[in-house]
């Protein structure tokens, strides 16, 4: 009889274990960029998208339709170019990724010229195009680029993809970084903020158009933006082919009253090679199920842009073979 109730209580903590670690949440880090942005609250939706903590209701009884026991979580960091780092590092499982940030990290050429390649990026989707805005004062005399020469510009944070492709478009104009301007090292709202107090001649920066950020200058001290001439446009694009013609709608910030030529790149978002292929297939399928789409709709601004016939869209670096595995089965790519 003791053997008999020694063994059952020995199965029951058995039981009781597997239960608790059935119920064990996984965490998951989407890292992001700054205030102001767009990759911040971006990130909040997908990770209020794919999680499901252990305890919530099924998805079919109004539930999270997200991953089972995931926890998701957005995380704040300076941008492109510090997430491909994190993802490469490990400190981050995935982050929200400039599209040309991306193809130059995994092949260690661009800005990661002469750098160890990243090869653990991995791709899961395009989300959405991101506009490089050059912002001016409302009343600014500024009518060409090259009239920045000498004046003070905000060029985006330190390891941002948002400096990347401002001095892309500066140094196509031929001015070099703190020797033709003085060049502030700030984000999208802390610019705003100095030129609007008069801090700023002018500032660059990469987002999703509109911006929350430019967005609140426009409706409080009012702003202009800068069109970008046809033949830097062709300098950038012969520099990085990733970057395309894009028109920031005259509907984006209040006081415009046409469309104004900018180029645009695509926000991306990548994940760790590490990760496993059906942690990566469950969150795929998550990001894409009807559910989501209605997180995304009423989100963000950005959200509506997010769609299945543009996930694939400029994916320079390997899909993850989770993501891939999802994108078969949608008949997404080819067998």
């Amino acid at each position: 009889m003791k053997k008999f109730l020694a063994a059952a209580a020995a199965a029951a903590v058995l039981s009781i274990a597997g239960v608790a670690q059935a119920q064990a949440p996984t965490f998951f880090r989407i890292a992001s960029g700054s205030a102001g942005g767009n990759y911040f609250p971006m990130a909040g939706l997908l990770a209020n998208a794919i999680s499901n903590p252990p305890g919530s209701r099924p998805c079919d009884k109004g539930g999270s339709c997200g991953v089972d026991g995931l926890i998701a979580v957005a995380q704040a960091a300076n941008g492109s170019v510090a997430n491909v780092n994190a993802i490469q590092s490990g400190t981050t499982e995935s982050g929200l990724v400039q599209s040309d940030v991306a193809y130059w990290g995994y092949n260690g050429t661009g800005v990661f010229e002469g750098k160890p390649k990243l090869d653990k990026l991995r791709f899961i989707a395009t989300l959405y195009p991101e506009h490089i805005h050059i912002i001016l004062p409302k009343n600014s005399g500024v009518k060409t680029l090259e009239e920045l020469k000498g004046k003070r510009v905000g060029v985006g944070l330190p390891a941002s993809g948002a400096q990347v492709g401002a001095l892309l478009i500066l140094n196509a104009a031929g001015l070099q970084k703190n020797k033709d301007f003085t060049a502030e090292e700030l984000n999208t709202s802390q610019s705003a903020e100095r030129l609007q107090d008069g801090q700023l001649d002018a500032f660059l920066t990469v987002t999703g158009a509109p911006s929350s950020g430019i967005a609140q200058l426009a409706s409080t001290a009012g702003m202009q933006l800068l069109p970008l001439k046809d033949s830097i446009a062709a300098k950038v694009i012969e520099e990085a082919p990733f970057y395309f013609r894009s028109p920031i709608p005259k509907s984006a910030y209040e006081g415009m009253t046409a469309d104004v030529p900018a180029l645009a790149v695509a926000a991306q978002w990548l994940v760790s090679a590490d990760q496993p292929e059906e942690l990566v297939y469950n969150i795929t399928k998550a990001l894409w199920n009807d559910n989501t789409r209605k997180l995304l709709d009423g989100g963000h601004a950005k959200g509506k842009e997010v769609q299945t016939k543009s996930a694939l869209d400029a994916a320079g670096i390997p899909l993850h073979p989770g993501a891939e595995r999802f994108y078969r089965e949608a008949g997404m790519l080819k067998q």
